[in-house]
């Protein structure tokens, strides 16, 4: 993350809608700064001249590449949340921490079983977990994040599976764990066992794995490849979108591409 003068700020950050909000004061890393109050904490970074080289990532509350911790005046509680989804608060003290570091175990999925042996193997550290509901309390998504360590430290990796599914890697479960335990790297690895050893396989997931496996697209594909660029543009221009509030037996007029 770099900083940069107010003047080097683009135009658009400079208009008159953000001069027309009601501003509040926020403490990044400890300077003071006003703000337009609608802004989300990411966008705060920018209009006060910060300019997000890492943590910045999808900025759609997806990625978890922005997790951020704030505290108000006179509160104990340390908050979290996504810089890209929390809007500013009067008074917020807060820090990006674009990556928590946590080691992360090296496995070949194709050897591992689905049970709790290969799981305390590889992340030896899940039986150190105390049920503190810490790690539930940081998490952004609202994940019951103990609960399913609580799963884990069972061997039920369906459910590890079922209650981790929202997870965004965000990481600030494991920066707030006392017993400094990865929990979104184990969730992460039940959820690809659950869905290799578990979930029963999808019949059409299969047919169109196969189909590409005997090459049925490889001359689309090359196609595709051979064409300028604006040729390109013109057919996704074209393309035929799905429509909003389609159901899930939606297909597009031409059905030469599934």
């Amino acid at each position: 993350m770099g900083k940069r003068t107010r003047k080097d700020l683009p135009p658009k950050q400079e208009g008159k809608a953000t001069e027309e909000v009601p501003k509040v004061p926020i403490f990044i890393m400890g300077k003071r700064y006003e703000v337009p109050a609608s802004l989300t904490i990411q966008k705060a970074f920018e209009y006060a001249g910060y300019q997000l080289i890492r943590g910045c990532g999808c900025r759609g509350g997806i990625c978890g590449a922005c997790g951020t911790v704030y505290r108000f005046p006179d509160s104990h509680k340390i908050e979290v949340g996504l810089a890209c989804q929390t809007v500013v608060q009067p008074n917020m003290y807060l820090t990006m921490i674009p990556f928590f570091p946590a080691n992360r175990a090296t496995y070949d999925l194709e050897k591992v079983k689905p049970d709790l042996d290969s799981l305390v193997k590889l992340y030896p550290d899940v039986m150190r977990c105390v049920q503190c509901n810490t790690c539930t309390k940081s998490c952004p998504m609202d994940i019951e994040v103990m609960d399913y360590m609580a799963a884990a430290m069972r061997g039920d990796l369906a459910k590890v599976a079922q209650l981790s599914f929202d997870c965004v890697m965000c990481g600030l479960c494991a920066s707030r764990c006392p017993a400094e335990i990865a929990q979104y790297h184990i969730a992460i690895l039940a959820r690809r066992l659950c869905g290799k050893y578990i979930i029963p396989k999808s019949e059409h997931t299969q047919a169109m794995v196969e189909r590409i496996e005997e090459g049925k697209y490889q001359s689309m594909l090359e196609e595709l490849m051979e064409m300028d660029e604006d040729r390109l543009k013109e057919l996704y221009n074209e393309r035929e979108t799905e429509p909003e509030g389609a159901g899930e037996d939606w297909t597009p007029k031409d059905t030469q591409y599934l």
